[in-house]
């Protein structure tokens, strides 16, 4: 299983970008699939969560500003983020989701991840 994550840049405050992770090596199209990103000295922090049959679910942090979707004829999922802030700054990372809950999903395989940074 592989999965490479790209998009990640230096933007500034209020800026948007979008994040993409191609998968490969799973049945894709019915694979829940997680973003998450990691801040040095800090936790794997959970970002959001996307079904395989499309139900999206977020974390308080990100809720109204990102949004995930995929594209199973791509083997893709992406991340568009909105209105970023500083504190959005880290590296992240897509994964599969192997079980837990909605807000606390267990993540199996990811990407090495794609650092994002938010400053002006």
């Amino acid at each position: 299983v592989q999965l490479v994550e790209t998009g990640g840049d230096l933007v500034q405050p209020g800026a948007s970008l979008k994040l993409s992770c191609v998968v490969s090596g799973l049945r894709f199209s019915t694979q829940h699939m997680g973003w998450a990103r990691q801040v040095p000295g800090k936790e794997l922090e959970w970002v959001g969560t996307i079904w395989f049959i499309g139900n999206t679910y977020y974390s308080d942090a990100v809720k109204g500003r990102f949004t995930i979707s995929r594209d199973d004829a791509k083997n893709t999922t992406y991340l568009q983020m909105n209105s970023l802030k500083p504190e959005d700054t880290g590296v992240y990372v897509c994964a599969t989701i192997t079980g837990g809950t909605i807000v606390s999903p267990e993540f199996g395989a990811r990407g090495q991840g794609t650092r994002v940074t938010v400053s002006s």
